[in-house]
């Protein structure tokens, strides 16, 4: 295994990156005419997941891969959302399960279900990558500012690991705060050492 990080897209890595679509949410859904002649200039290629409970919606750029479900390799001592560590291109990823983290929904893996690696967000992330478990192949969609909206309200309590309930057109979706879940991981691979 090799100690050295292996290149990555700064700028999918850029927390600004997961931002893009939760300033997109925040408007009011009244057209603009200055946001409509800029038109898909300002679309953004996101990805819906499909996880235990419900649905995320993320840039994908923040995608590296989609691998076929496998059973982990456990942690000792691990919360039950650490659902263990997986190899992928030399490296050992802790696998999570996003359901279960927020406290959605119970969330085995099994037969349909996929692995979704991510890129880390955090420049203070000791790992480049992590692992999600999905329930099937992620959707790729078109983030634009006119179909996307915010749901969530300023004193709602969210689930952990969540910065915004959104609908993206038609389709409800909640996103992650990716730099919460790695600091979460960080602190679960540190406790369960």
């Amino acid at each position: 295994m090799s100690n050295e990080t292996p290149d990555r897209d700064d700028a999918a890595a850029d927390p600004a990156a997961t931002n893009e679509v939760a300033q997109a949410a925040a408007h009011d859904g009244a057209p603009d005419d200055g946001a409509l002649a800029q038109g898909a200039a300002n679309d953004i290629r996101g990805v819906m997941i499909q996880v235990a409970g419900a649905r995320l919606l993320l840039p994908n750029a923040t995608i590296a891969e989609v691998l076929s479900y496998a059973p982990p390799a456990p942690i000792a001592n691990a919360p039950r959302w650490l659902l263990g560590q997986i190899r992928w291109r030399g490296w050992s990823l802790p696998m999570i399960a996003f359901g279960e983290l927020s406290g959605l929904a119970r969330e085995p893996g099994g037969l349909g279900s996929k692995v979704v690696v991510l890129k880390a967000l955090s420049a203070a992330s000791r790992l480049p990558y992590f692992a999600m478990l999905t329930q099937g192949f992620p959707r790729l969609v078109t983030v634009s500012a006119s179909g996307l909206y915010l749901q969530s309200r300023d004193d709602e309590a969210l689930p952990l690991g969540v910065q915004a309930r959104v609908r993206l057109n038609d389709d409800a979706a909640l996103l992650p705060d990716l730099e919460a879940v790695e600091a979460m991981i960080g602190e679960a691979l540190a406790q369960a050492a």
